[in-house]
């Protein structure tokens, strides 16, 4: 199996590396493009059998399945270019861009046919390049068998959620726009670890530690947040305080406005 990845910039960047850590795909059986050499020198640093080149055509041309990550504004363009290299009948389509539709992106690969177009998105983040991406997914004109190689193929980068396309913005919101917000956290918490007297490199460890094990804490015992919150805040303690502190700021409400201006 064959993947082309048009556009191997920040997010296709991510998915190659995450590509080439997995079993399911050789590394010589991925194929990259950008448009500068600086990119693809970034693909090579990653794994050096991961085939790179400035053709989008010729990419897409020998891939089986063909992820489209460019930026969304040049997605139509893009596709238009490759349309004749491309075959809707044969290929499978995945595209990572936010914002454009399964409908849009089958009219544009086929627009003659854009029913026989196999077309999935894919809202990954970053973390795919360590196998810990939330993924969400999507299709159109997909059997099972399709659906379930597209979403072993985003599990070996972390874990998928199959979603009807309506929750495809939301968990953009949540998961791929959220992977900034959780770092913001880790930001600011790094400089208030400052002021209250740690060195910078030794500030921001600790709160990746304490995120990490947060996060690993509730995916081990399947609880809700506040359960383990109510294990650490004792009555008249330090934690309640600052909880409260965080929350008379507005921290929460901050959190759900941010993910709402992402809809």
């Amino acid at each position: 199996m064959k993947i082309a990845i048009i556009g191997a910039g920040n997010m296709g960047g991510a998915i190659a590396a995450g590509l080439a850590k997995g079993k399911l795909v050789q590394s010589c059986d991925i194929i990259c493009t950008a448009r500068t050499q600086a990119t693809l020198d970034k693909i090579k640093a990653i794994d050096p059998d991961i085939v790179t080149t400035n053709d989008n055509a010729f990419a897409a041309k020998e891939a089986d399945i063909v992820i489209l990550a460019v930026k969304p504004w040049l997605m139509e363009e893009v596709i238009a270019d490759l349309r004749e290299h491309m075959d809707p009948f044969k290929q499978i389509f995945v595209s990572v861009a936010a914002g454009i539709t399964l409908e849009e992106l089958g009219g544009w690969i086929s627009p003659s046919s854009p029913s026989y177009a196999t077309v999935f998105r894919a809202i990954p983040n970053t973390a795919a390049a360590v196998l810990e991406s939330m993924t969400f997914i999507a299709s159109t004109n997909a059997d099972e068998d399709q659906i379930k190689m597209v979403c072993d193929i985003f599990d070996e980068m972390g874990t998928t959620m199959y979603v009807e396309e309506r929750l495809i913005p939301a968990g953009t919101a949540l998961a791929s726009c959220g992977i900034a917000f959780a770092m913001r956290y880790i930001r600011a918490a790094s400089e208030g670890g400052v002021e209250i007297g740690f060195r910078p490199e030794e500030a921001r460890k600790i709160v990746e530690y304490t995120v990490k094990g947060a996060a690993e804490l509730l995916l081990a015992s399947g609880n809700n947040p506040e359960v383990e919150i109510d294990k650490v805040t004792t009555a008249g303690g330090i934690t309640i305080k600052g909880l409260n502190e965080m929350e008379h700021e507005g921290f929460t409400s901050a959190v759900i406005k941010g993910l709402k201006a992402c809809l």
